[in-house]
């Protein structure tokens, strides 16, 4: 116990290690809030929310040269007694908000107690989000009306958040400011409400009001509106913790299935782009009922949307026509983060007056899901040279490290998503998505989406009964010519060999080249799934474009190799490493440098939901990073030809096994077999 004479006692907070004197009866939430430790509240010090919860230590503390005494904390009170007894809480623990200072003590804050909660981004890497989302809660007492001090509900209501949170600049909108007498009256001058704080701005938008103590829910959605898919996780805003995940088809595929084909559309239907528009806005509404139900939320409950997709993506959500992103020099409306109401994109599913936040684009062909890649895995703190492949129907890299960072966009188009191929299909169950090749029988064995097991295991029949064999996917036809060039039946031009050429019967005439024989289901039937001499010229196309992006980044920085592929996008997830160089859709690499980061621009887009500051943070970094334009890099063609080859008709691939020597140029004859005659 403090000596009898002292007038304050010593307090130690951990695990901030922050410290500091007060005075005898100051209660804990108070130095806290003066020592600016992390100690929750929503109720602001009443004894409502529980979020205060602290864990005292007594006794010896010689790192900390403190003696904690039994009484260095106020007794128990009623307030925490009716607490633990109505809602439970922890033995040991007490209430911030009601515990006193009366000597020196040591107080841990517990983690669920912290505003800054980390969340473990486990499907992007072992960091941490820190919560402190721009959508709060708070619990405020308002004065009551006063006849010789007239002022209105709403501006007593703005003075507690001043006097209480230190809130000031706050927007209110007539149905929330119709409400508000009712809800003071009836929780007896005592309200909860949810906060929005602005972007870039002092302001505070008042979003919903409750009488007395409300706790939520409080939702949000963090989207990454792609070319193919909308992704979207529903979020809760008070621990981040993702309640649900859904997608669907992108319906703008109608209008073209890649980027440049919709601007294309917008340039010669007028109002094309308005019909886009109308088509994803409502599509968006859609996926909101439907990730609400299968979260057994009310959509009404979310209050907040975070966007990240790409700048002709970008300008169709916000309702701009995208026809200058189809010419030089590529110009954007507006490439700065933006914030404002939900209904300014007709986005009914929320709550009415719902908040949306757009990350900012980079350039004119690097858009806000580039920015939220590299919110996610942050090269420009990396120490080594790491190249950051957002694998999709438009690819976005990133390269560089601490020092710089380097940024380019490369159109693949939809094959690398199952488009353009002759059983090409979206990932679903039935769609084969591994493939291996015996480089001596030349016969195949696939695994399909649903079922664990391979083509050749026993009880694959019968684990498929239900879907059958029914395509391939992106992942699946990426191994099915990367399997094919390493069993030696298609040569490093990208031709598939004839049978007399392969020693298979697999490898069947189609006109005038070869199509491979996957699997041919027809006699109970199945499909005939083939992998045809067009369906390579679309991965070798799309591969070429990626691989060349990629070249240009490492020419810009002055590199001939990275130390590292990080695979991002949803598609990237589901790439296997050792195809993807066989194919050469990437640079070399050792192959245990080559990681998959998931879907990094949705986890940047929760990232930007869950944490304000982090926002600020991208928003200074995207002036960092250096645009490599490569529609007019007149190397880009260059480096596109010798991707074309697989796995490059120049670029040496040391951590890859060799691949065999054949070449199916010629018809091959006799003892050849196709084989490429070595110089002596």
């Amino acid at each position: 116990m403090t000596d009898a004479a002292s007038q304050d006692a010593l307090v130690i907070f951990t695990p901030s290690g922050k410290r500091g004197r007060f005075a005898l009866g100051t209660p804990i939430l108070t130095a806290a809030r003066q020592l600016g430790v992390d100690l929750d509240s929503v109720c602001g010090g009443r004894g409502i929310c529980s979020k205060c919860q602290i864990q005292p230590g007594y006794g010896e503390f010689p790192k900390h040269g403190v003696t904690v005494a039994a009484d260095a904390l106020s007794e128990w009170n009623e307030v925490e007694a009716r607490y633990k007894r109505v809602r439970g809480l922890i033995d040991g623990r007490r209430l911030g908000c009601q515990a006193k200072v009366m000597g020196d003590v040591i107080v841990d804050v517990p983690p669920e107690s912290q505003v800054h909660k980390q969340v473990i981004r486990k499907s992007a890497s072992d960091r941490v989000i820190a919560m402190d989302p721009a959508t709060r809660l708070y619990f405020i007492d308002v004065a009551e009306p006063d006849m010789h001090e007239p002022t209105g509900d709403f501006e007593r209501v703005k003075r507690a958040l001043a006097e209480q949170w230190q809130i000031n600049g706050v927007q209110a909108e007539l149905t929330l400011l119709r409400r508000l007498q009712p809800a003071l009256r009836k929780g007896e001058w005592k309200i909860t409400v949810a906060l929005n704080k602005g972007n870039h701005d002092a302001d505070y938008h008042l979003l919903d009001l409750w009488p007395g103590y409300h706790e939520g829910p409080l939702l949000g959605l963090a989207i990454d509106l792609g070319s193919t898919t909308i992704a979207a996780h529903l979020c809760d805003l008070t621990d981040g913790k993702v309640l649900a995940s859904a997608g669907v088809m992108n319906p703008q595929i109608r209008f073209g299935e890649d980027l440049m084909s919709r601007v294309s559309y917008a340039m010669m239907n007028p109002g094309g782009d308005v019909e886009m528009t109308a088509a994803v806005r409502a599509s968006i509404n859609t996926l909101v009922g439907e990730i609400a139900a299968e979260a057994k939320v009310d959509a009404s409950a979310i209050y907040e949307l975070v966007f990240v997709c790409n700048p002709v993506m970008h300008h169709l959500l916000l309702g701009i026509d995208p026809v200058e992103l189809g010419q030089a020099p590529f110009a954007l409306a507006t490439s700065g983060a933006l914030s404002f109401d939900a209904r300014e994109l007709d986005l009914t599913a929320v709550a009415r007056t719902a908040r949306v936040y757009v990350l900012p684009c980079i350039a004119g062909h690097v858009g806000a899901d580039c920015a939220a890649v590299a919110l996610a895995e942050e090269p420009n703190k990396s120490e080594d040279m790491v190249l950051i492949v957002d694998v999709g129907t438009n690819a976005e890299l990133l390269l560089g490290n601490k020092t710089r960072v380097l940024a380019c966009s490369s159109p693949t188009g939809p094959a690398f998503e199952g488009a353009q191929i002759s059983s090409g299909q979206r990932a679903a169950p039935g769609a084969i998505e591994r493939v291996e090749i015996d480089p001596v029988t030349k016969e195949p064995r696939f695994k399909v989406i649903g079922s664990d097991l391979w083509s050749t295991d026993a009880g694959f029949a019968a684990a498929i009964g239900t879907t059958g064999v029914t395509g391939i996917c992106g992942s699946g036809i990426i191994e099915a010519v990367a399997e094919l060039r390493s069993a030696g039946l298609v040569d490093q031009g990208g031709l598939i060999g004839g049978p007399d050429q392969t020693g298979t019967a697999r490898s069947v005439p189609e006109g005038r080249t070869h199509s491979y024989v996957l699997h041919d289901g027809t006699a109970e039937g199945g499909p005939r799934i083939l992998v045809t001499q067009g369906d390579i010229r679309a991965i070798q196309l799309a591969k070429a474009a990626l691989y060349a992006g990629a070249k240009l980044l490492m020419d810009e920085m002055g590199v001939q190799t990275v130390d590292r592929v990080v695979l991002a996008g949803a598609f990237g997830a589901h790439i296997s490493p050792k195809h993807a160089m066989i194919l050469g859709m990437i640079p070399d690499a050792a192959l245990d440098k080559v990681i998959s980061a998931g879907n990094a621009a949705g986890t940047g887009a929760r990232i930007a939901l869950c944490n304000r500051t982090a926002r600020d943070t991208i928003e200074a970094v995207v002036h960092e990073i250096h645009k490599v334009e490569t529609a007019i890099e007149p190397r880009f063609q260059e480096h596109f030809v010798n991707a074309s080859a697989i796995p490059n008709a120049v670029d040496a691939f040391p951590h890859l096994d060799p691949l065999p020597d054949v070449s199916f140029n010629t018809a091959g004859s006799g003892g050849e077999g196709g084989r490429k005659r070595r110089r002596g």
